[in-house]
């Protein structure tokens, strides 16, 4: 795993080692173990490397033998040594044992075609120096990120945003159309960012730089509408040799392999797969919570004395928000309206002072197979839109949110107050996300005057809605709604500021078994009583563990992953908070109304009504104003001695052409 960066110049950039130098020093947290760059006339590329596969030759960037071809690669394509196989009997021959060097001659063989290929995470910059174009890709679900922009008449790209503010020129800005994203979406969508001007490669796609000119393309989809008709017995023996290949690919590393353990049925699912298949002792690690509402360290402890796991914990404290927030943020790169991603940044840090480089984790599990409570929140609220009038119909929806008092204190009128809205548009697209979105854009009601007018009236949800509608038509309420979610929230959110963005942070890889595109492929053509049976959340997935994992941990009630907000926020004696939510920072930085944010502050403080989307404002509004300050109002670009003093320095492939 690494981070990559670099640009291509169209006229001559003064000091273009300095610069590129300085790039990759901004992101020397993705890979701490080597450096390398190309710097050519025309291409400027460059990694710092995360050494995992190919300890002793593994070096970036590669070429090919004739030089043509270069390559800076974030990721790991897992079926590597049997595509290395395949190119040998091509006639293609090999210095490294890397996937690096196989990604770049699949490239070299079958151009653009070899992404189908390539079973993996990754984030891919190949430099053509004969045809002078720059090919990039990101795998399918978006698990590792890239980054572009122009600047003047030069293309400037990077795993990171902060290492392109570091390219003389680059303009920072918060994007104002890319924060109604986030207060509605809780991300931006592809290929739009919380910086004006500077945009992600979206997942699954691929993009080619030639005169200037980019041109962006898809190469990889998830559908959802071809539903198969198959039985339970098929489908789990079906499930079960997809998932052992998957784990069995994830495993492959010349370096200690770990877990992510939460106690949930994803993690143990796979950390009782693991201990099947490769019987050593398996490192796993947790994060507990001081405030017992979020804690799940019975159940952890529990899964790790049952499968004899070398297991690590670590307490996340309410206090630790405050602590980390700038830091989290400066990663994240983008406003959130969780905590989650911090304690995910405290447990990789676990990881990584007990000397692990990988784990494997169990995201994806919930989009693939039915998990999440909005999955069954749509199926309710379908089944109660033909009685509308039912009283029994929308009681429910009290099962699916126990930690929610307000609903499950009231009565029907109260849960047709949170559960009603557009409770009849079953046809819609977004169906399953309508009021998810309805209650976060609440936030924006939070907005200046002058946000407002930057942000403009445009209403985002029926724009997305639109954007889908023919690709959804004839899918199930379920399929519609992990389409969005897989699409949306999962590359946007859970694989970003929740995962790459925190566990890089302290140079930690993690490995997702549920996302090989294989298994997400045959998950999706299920039947969805085979997902979600009744009100059953991943019932197929608990058919096939419903032996091997303990009890109580297959019957224990979904719960949510969720973090402290205003318990933590509100709390703060060190003046944190009051100082980036006072007057005259709002005021300075002009994106919230002062007077609305107080009486939000006085209404948390108060506990008179505050809900879920009073916290996720104060979260939004407090990372919007964190995320300007750093990036914005206090960026300073590196001098040359930081860059001496915080890069690696071993510097391998120059091509010293300038």
């Amino acid at each position: 795993m690494c981070g990559i960066a670099g640009f291509i110049n169209t006229e001559t950039v003064n000091h273009p080692k300095q610069v590129l130098n300085a790039m990759l020093t901004r992101i020397r947290h993705r890979g701490p173990d080597e450096c390398g760059l190309y710097l050519s006339d025309n291409a400027c590329v460059g990694s710092v490397r995360l050494s995992i596969v190919d300890l002793e030759s593994g070096q970036q960037p590669v070429s090919t033998a004739d030089g043509r071809y270069w390559i800076a690669y974030n990721g790991e394509v897992y079926n590597h040594p049997e595509l290395r196989s395949m190119l040998q009997k091509k006639g293609h021959c090999f210095s490294t044992r890397c996937d690096t060097e196989v990604v770049l001659h699949m490239y070299q063989e079958f151009g653009a075609d070899c992404l189908n290929q390539l079973n993996g995470q990754f984030a891919i910059a190949i430099w053509d120096s004969l045809k002078k174009e720059l090919f990039l890709a990101r795998d399918r679900f978006g698990i590792r990120p890239i980054f572009y922009t122009k600047a003047k008449t030069d293309f400037v790209f990077a795993s990171e945003i902060k290492a392109i503010f570091e390219y003389p020129g680059v303009r920072r800005k918060i994007n104002a159309s890319g924060l109604s994203q986030v207060f509605t979406f809780w991300t931006t969508l592809s290929p739009q960012t919380a910086f004006e001007n500077i945009f992600e490669l979206p997942a699954g796609h691929y993009a080619l730089l030639r005169d200037g000119n980019i041109r962006v393309n898809p190469y990889w989809s998830l559908s959802f509408d071809n539903t198969q008709n198959i039985s339970l017995g098929d489908a789990k023996d079906k499930f079960e040799a997809l998932f052992r290949d998957s784990l069995s690919l994830r495993m492959r590393a010349d370096v200690p392999v770990a877990a992510y353990l939460s106690g949930g049925i994803d993690s143990t699912s796979t950390t009782a797969f693991i201990k099947k298949m490769f019987p050593d002792k398996l490192n796993t690690f947790s994060i507990g919570f001081e405030q017992k509402d979020f804690d799940e360290s019975v159940y952890q402890n529990e899964v790790a004395k049952f499968f004899r796991t070398n297991h690590h914990a670590v307490t996340f404290k309410n206090r630790d928000v405050v602590d980390l927030f700038e830091k989290v943020i400066w990663h994240t790169e983008t406003p959130v309206l969780r905590t989650a991603p911090f304690p995910m940044y405290k447990l990789s840090k676990l990881v990584r002072d007990n000397g692990i480089k990988v784990v494997i984790t169990g995201e994806g599990a919930d989009e693939m197979l039915g998990g999440y409570n909005i999955f069954k929140e749509a199926i309710v609220r379908h089944f109660w839109a033909k009685f509308p009038d039912s009283k029994i119909r929308p009681l429910l929806l009290k099962r699916l949110y126990p930690y929610l008092p307000q609903i499950n204190e009231g009565g029907i009128s109260m849960l047709k107050l949170f559960f009603g809205y557009k409770l009849s548009d079953t046809q819609s697209p977004v169906y399953s996300h309508l009021l998810r979105w309805k209650n976060t854009s609440r936030i924006c009601n939070f907005y200046s005057q002058g946000l407002k007018e930057q942000a403009g009236n445009a209403d985002l949800v029926s724009d997305y809605a639109n954007s889908i509608s023919s690709k959804v038509a004839g899918y199930t309420p379920l399929a519609k709604a992990q389409n969005i979610e897989s699409n949306v929230f999962m590359s946007g959110y859970l694989l970003s500021s929740q995962g790459d963005r925190v566990a890089m942070a302290n140079s930690v890889e993690g490995r997702y078994p549920f996302l090989d595109h294989r298994l997400a492929e045959f998950c999706s053509t299920l039947p969805d009583q085979l997902k979600i049976s009744g009100l059953d959340e991943k019932y197929l997935l608990k058919q096939v563990v419903k032996d091997v994992i303990p009890t109580s941990v297959l019957k224990r009630p979904k719960q949510a992953y969720r973090a402290p907000i205003s318990q933590a926020l509100l709390h703060d004696k060190t003046g944190f908070v009051d100082n980036y939510m006072s007057e005259h920072k709002l005021k300075e930085t002009g994106f919230f109304d002062p007077l609305n944010v107080e009486k939000l502050m006085q209404k948390l403080k108060n506990g008179s009504g505050a809900n879920e989307v009073d916290n996720m404002a104060l979260m939004g509004i407090l990372s919007t104003q964190v995320l300007n300050e750093i990036y914005v109002k206090n960026h300073r670009c590196l001098s040359q001695s930081e860059i001496h003093q915080g890069r690696v320095m071993n510097e391998t492939h120059q091509n010293n052409n300038l």
